[in-house]
């Protein structure tokens, strides 16, 4: 049986995706005239935009008659649900390092993961054509690494591969060579047949697919036996219930695509259309003999945030999709094939409780449902607590940041202030590598207070370690905001006489209403200003020195900045033309009364 399962593990940037187009090219897939772009692999709109890969794909190459299925994984622990159940489906694993950073903390969260399954990894060290990389240590590094998560003797004698996808080279040492073949050659030769136990039918559902034409399709490797096209099975559920259906329509991954099959024997990776009511994790098998593969599990969600419908005065201005109803029903959909996301209802019906890894994962989620047209309201991520033998306690993550070392001291002033406690610190050149452990609540806010105080400097990665008791309050924003006093538009001549009091996130002539955040304010403490008053006409001819007003330009926050800004009586409008930072309460008097009511409960 001439098959390789391979998975591709890498930080993110470190050429995971480069590397898979140059396999699809090297292979012959597309014609010699084909328009391919660059990062075939990132079909996402977003995952092209941010340089991520957020969902995991298959793609099948053939290479000396021998046909290898390459799955890309994300690389993000945020997104550690896709991540885990992926690597049921491979047999070898390609970790991608990078010559000059070496092996990064995120890696070291997948990388784990299929150490713990067994996987035997092939090392490709990228990137050496870089100035100043250090390809010998990050071999070492690499080496330590695997060492310090247990990897077993066979996993310690790993081949390493160094080269460049960029360039489109690989080679056994150093020299450049035309092409990547010799990675072709030892992804044949390290990475096993996948392992057949004789018996019937069993197949593991580790991800899904969804065509508008075919409806949803199970994907998945097949453990053992052979599933056939029009084959009757039996799909065993996690909590145990049998049911009976029938594999209408069979394909198997060839180069990007998928091709329809009759049969598909153990060992090869398929996706099956028509099977009803299927949920990731179940087990397809013999209609006579259904026995069931081991349940995944998933790393619990870390973070919660509340998603509610619009209810500002712009309701339904920019949206198609602005009701409960079809909020509700998207949320519910996305957690069929995001595995480490839940939903739950509250008490009020217009809003969502939604449960996530973190501020990645779950601003990934609003920012798709924006771009399909939803209005929706969130308010403040928060942290999951937990009561553990009597004690509260929350998710602590271990933090690592790379900065000049002229601004280690102010990066350490910052973590320490929100309860972080340094573990490590190294000199890496001009950089200096701190690590430490800091509870996730001190994480949100952190990355762009970290940018500001080191002139965008910093590179920090995060992965959850273990729930640890509380630490006590964290301090939030210093400064309070400038609210809108009126629902207009606002004016140049307002705003240039408010402009000394902050950092406007609006400007001149656009839509504001009463109750919405249109600045930083420079002080502590929240105002009201009034930024849609027109000046006055008078029958004064103006001296032309009147008409020249300078606004500087507004601060534009992306959607994850918003989240880490706003805070606890604060939330986000999210809509397809605007994200509007606002009060959960909109109304002055209203939020005078709530203020005074907890003020005197406190006392």
């Amino acid at each position: 049986m001439n098959i390789r399962n391979i998975a591709i593990i890498a930080h993110v940037d470190h050429g995971k995706t480069t590397l898979v187009d140059k396999i699809l090219h090297s292979t012959n897939i597309f014609r010699e005239n084909q328009e391919t772009g660059e990062l075939i692999m990132d079909n996402n709109d977003l995952e092209r935009e941010r340089g991520i890969t957020i969902f995991s794909k298959n793609v099948s190459v053939t290479y000396k008659g021998i046909k290898i299925n390459v799955i890309d994984t994300p690389g993000h622990s945020d997104f550690g649900g896709e991540v885990e159940r992926v690597l049921k489906m491979a047999d070898g694993v390609l970790l991608l390092v990078d010559a000059f950073e070496g092996p990064m903390p995120q890696t070291r969260f997948v990388l784990q993961k299929a150490l713990q399954l067994g996987l035997h990894p092939i090392v490709v060290i990228n990137k050496v054509d870089k100035p100043n990389c250090r390809p010998d240590e990050v071999h070492d590094a690499v080496f330590e690494l695997f060492f310090n998560l247990d990897a077993t003797e066979e996993q310690l004698n790993f081949p390493t591969i160094y080269g460049s996808s960029k360039q489109g080279w690989m080679n056994t040492s150093l020299t450049p060579t035309e092409n990547i073949l010799p990675l072709m050659d030892a992804i044949l030769e390290h990475v096993p047949e996948p392992k057949v136990n004789e018996g019937t039918t069993q197949m593991q559902i580790t991800s899904l697919d969804y065509s508008s034409f075919l409806g949803r399709i199970a994907v998945g490797k097949v453990a053992r036996g052979i599933i056939r096209e029009s084959q009757n099975i039996a799909l065993v559920q996690a909590d145990g219930k049998i049911l009976k259906s029938k594999v209408k329509e069979l394909y198997t991954f060839e180069a990007l695509g998928k091709k329809k099959v009759t049969e598909v024997s153990a060992g090869d990776i398929c996706a099956i259309v028509g099977l009803e009511e299927f949920n990731i994790g179940d087990t397809v098998c013999d209609a006579e003999f259904p026995e069931a593969l081991p349940v995944i599990s998933v790393d619990e969600p870390t973070m919660s945030m509340l998603f509610g419908i619009n209810n500002s005065p712009f309701f339904g201005k920019d949206g198609k999709f602005v009701t409960s109803r079809h909020l509700r029903d998207r949320l519910m959909k996305e957690t069929e094939k995001n595995l480490a996301l839940r939903v739950e209802d509250t008490d009020g019906a217009d809003s969502f409780l939604v449960y996530g890894r973190g501020i990645l994962h779950l601003g990934i989620l609003i920012e798709t449902m924006r771009r399909e047209g939803y209005e929706l309201t969130v308010g403040q991520p928060q942290v999951l607590v937990k009561q553990i033998d009597g004690k509260k306690c929350e998710p602590y993550e271990n933090l690592v940041v790379d900065v000049p070392q002229e601004f280690s001291g102010r990066v350490i002033d910052l973590v320490t202030q929100r309860k972080g406690e340094l573990t490590v610190m190294e000199t890496k050149g001009e950089m200096q590598h701190l690590e430490f452990e800091i509870p996730s609540r001190g994480l949100i806010g952190l990355r762009s207070n970290m940018l500001t105080n080191t002139a965008g400097e910093a590179v920090m990665a995060h992965r959850f370690i273990e729930y640890r008791p509380w630490k006590g309050a964290i301090p939030g924003r210093n400064n309070g905001v400038l609210l809108s006093k009126n629902t207009e538009k606002t004016t140049a001549y307002s705003i240039d006489k408010l402009q000394d009091r902050g950092t406007f996130f609006v400007d001149p002539g656009d839509d504001v209403y009463a109750g919405q955040i249109i600045a930083e304010h420079i002080k502590p403490g929240d105002l009201v200003v009034n930024a849609t008053e027109a000046k006055k006409l008078t029958n004064h001819r103006a001296s032309g020195s009147d008409d020249a007003v300078r606004i500087a330009p507004k601060t534009l926050l992306t959607l994850e900045e918003c989240m880490e800004y706003i805070q606890q009586d604060e939330c986000i409008e999210v809509t397809p033309k605007n994200i509007r930072m606002r009060k959960v309460i909109l109304n002055e008097e209203d939020r005078k009364k709530v203020q005074k009511q907890m003020s005197a409960e406190t006392a």
